[in-house]
């Protein structure tokens, strides 16, 4: 009897192959009206909850991708998330012109990068692998576009807060997910490294999961709004002094370059004239 059902495997019966279609044709149409009223990427866990229970909600966006994949809008995967898009090569049709935005400063940008592979990074661990200081604009203007956001605070000395990237983020740079970012041998491809690397160099593999990491807390509940909430008085009038001390030192700078312009302004007036009255007197 075992060979004969290996030789002749029970075949589905046509009833359960027509409910897996019709949970399939539903779970697609659930899927798209949901994803075509909403204005932002949708979780796809939000997205099973709403099919029937005999649809797979993998196969069924993946199906419904490749459907619109030809069409003038196409379903993307943001992270763990899909959104309807204009197709890419139909985007000019829809521009506008509008006031050009500025650039990110290369600073900015290197700073975006390191949030993006390293995460997740603290303000000191990417002033220690760019070499230099950031400043805190810089952290900001990625903050307010939306790119970069506050994870946690480092379980370390000072527990200085941890930076990691936003859907929004991937959004912008067309990426399903974090992975997709280029590692060492496609950005050496690009002619983004020239010359002999350092031994041992390498491109870490980026993890944007917002499960916090073994070495991180959670932030508080004001830490988003209030970064240097933990400064003690002490700290907090020292800072004070420190930046009336520096706006005095610039005033007073000003006011001795008032000064001396005011002095060259009237020593070039006084030779102006002491040569008109030389000029007269030849005259």
């Amino acid at each position: 009897m075992a060979e004969i059902a290996v030789l002749y495997p029970q075949q589905p019966s046509e009833s359960e192959g027509a409910g897996e279609v019709a949970a399939m044709t539903e779970g697609k149409r659930i899927a798209e009206a949901l994803l075509f009223a909403a204005t932002d990427p949708v979780e796809q866990k939000e997205l099973a909850k709403r099919m029937p229970e005999e649809a797979d909600v993998e196969a069924v966006l993946e199906e419904l991708k490749d459907e619109y994949a030809l069409r003038g809008i196409n379903l993307v995967r943001v992270g763990t998330k899909w959104i309807f898009r204009t197709a890419a090569d139909l985007g000019w049709l829809l521009s506008r012109e509008t006031q050009e935005q500025k650039k990110l400063s290369r600073a900015a940008l290197e700073t975006l990068a390191i949030c993006a592979y390293h995460q997740p990074v603290t303000r000191a661990e990417i002033e220690d692998i760019r070499g230099v200081a950031i400043s805190k604009g810089t952290m900001d203007v990625l903050i307010e576009t939306g790119w970069v956001r506050l994870r946690g605070r480092r379980k370390a000395p000072g527990r200085p807060v941890t930076y990691g990237t936003t859907d929004a983020f991937l959004l912008h740079f067309g990426l399903e997910q974090i992975t997709d970012l280029p590692g060492l041998e496609e950005l050496k491809g690009a002619g983004l490294f020239d010359g002999r690397l350092p031994s041992g160099f390498g491109v870490p593999t980026p993890n944007d999961s917002a499960v916090l990491t073994d070495s991180e807390d959670p932030l508080e509940d004001d830490a988003t709004a209030d970064l240097f909430s933990e400064m003690t008085d002490e700290v907090k009038a020292e800072a004070a002094a420190d930046l009336d001390a520096a706006i005095e030192a610039v005033e007073e700078e000003e006011a001795e370059a008032l000064v001396a312009r005011a002095e060259a302004q009237a020593e070039a007036e006084g030779q102006a004239d002491a040569d008109e009255d030389e000029g007269n007197k030849q005259g």
